[in-house]
């Protein structure tokens, strides 16, 4: 898949599988919060954090709220771009912004995800590693 930055922006595009839809070839609806997932962790992977490694320091990165706008349908086979940009940062969470377009950048879908970082061993809130809100605050 093709990841872009630019500025404080993030894009990251998507292929539409088979598997990605229903019956009549529309993107299921639940489809749209994996895209949005993978965009907000490559992104994350381009500043070299891997989730995998917070995820053995006993770090979690939880969707903690999301507000979606479903504005027009996705189709099977089409390659979407998922936009997203950090927006708000906090001590224990992250604010993104989220837009999915399609080939035609016909605007899809709009989100605002608020992402939390946990004590995974507590199940409790966290502060963000420092390391992490470094290479957030410069995007901002």
């Amino acid at each position: 898949m093709s990841i872009k930055k630019s500025g404080n922006e993030f894009f990251w595009q998507a292929r539409v599988y088979y598997e990605d839809t229903d019956a009549g070839g529309i993107v299921y609806h639940a489809n749209y919060l994996k895209y949005m997932e993978r965009a907000r962790t490559e992104w994350l992977r381009l500043f070299g954090i891997e989730q995998s490694t917070l995820l053995e320091e006993g770090t979690g990165l939880v969707v903690k709220s999301m507000e979606i706008n479903f504005l027009s349908a996705a189709y099977y086979d089409e390659l979407l771009s998922i936009r997203s940009q950090v927006v708000e940062l906090k001590r224990v969470s992250v604010l993104f912004e989220q837009e999915i377009y399609n080939t035609d950048k016909k605007l899809l879908l709009s989100a605002r995800v608020r992402v939390a970082s946990i004590d995974l061993k507590k199940m409790k809130p966290k502060a963000i590693p420092e390391n992490i809100l470094g290479e957030l605050s410069r995007v901002i």
